[in-house]
């Protein structure tokens, strides 16, 4: 469980306690009721096809050798189909239209729910200041890596394969 201590309403040192079969924090001041839910972030990720190929991102904080998905967090009003288009967008200026949903994947060490896409896009690929590099790989040489987003690429290929068109 994240590391909250003090209730962020009256600052009253929180409790742990059972709720709904989970353990919560719960501030006990009996004018408060607040309780820290620790729930789940939702993500969303795009495999990003363009001109029959994926694109894969380095985010600036990442070793050199390592790329991923296009991610990002959803925005206040916003539907995690748009938030993706958004992501692409932003992240590497390319109009897009989101084919279909690949799936849901829980990313526990991070307590986020990652909403994966496959999302056609064109246009002229300009990064923007979180990532450095971008490679486009084929979909038959594309690898799915064992954590995170790897399994929609994982789920994504297996579709592939099973229904070519």
């Amino acid at each position: 469980m994240k590391d909250i201590r003090y209730c962020p309403r009256c600052r009253t040192e929180l409790e742990e306690r059972e709720s709904g079969g989970w353990p919560r924090k719960v501030c006990p001041a009996p004018d408060c009721g607040y309780v820290f839910w620790n729930n789940p972030v939702p993500v969303v990720a795009a495999i990003v096809e363009r001109n029959g190929r994926v694109v894969l991102g380095r985010n600036r904080e990442w070793p050199e050798k390592m790329f991923g998905l296009i991610t990002g967090f959803l925005e206040k009003d916003e539907t995690p189909e748009q938030g993706v288009l958004r992501e692409v967008k932003e992240e590497l200026d390319l109009s897009g239209e989101v084919v279909s949903l690949v799936g849901l994947y829980p990313a526990e060490r991070l307590n986020q729910l990652i909403i994966a896409y496959h999302v056609r896009a064109e246009g002229e690929i300009r990064l923007n200041e979180e990532l450095v590099e971008f490679r486009e790989i084929p979909p038959e040489k594309l690898m799915p890596w064992p954590f995170g987003t790897g399994h929609a690429v994982s789920d994504w290929l297996a579709r592939r394969t099973a229904d070519p068109s």
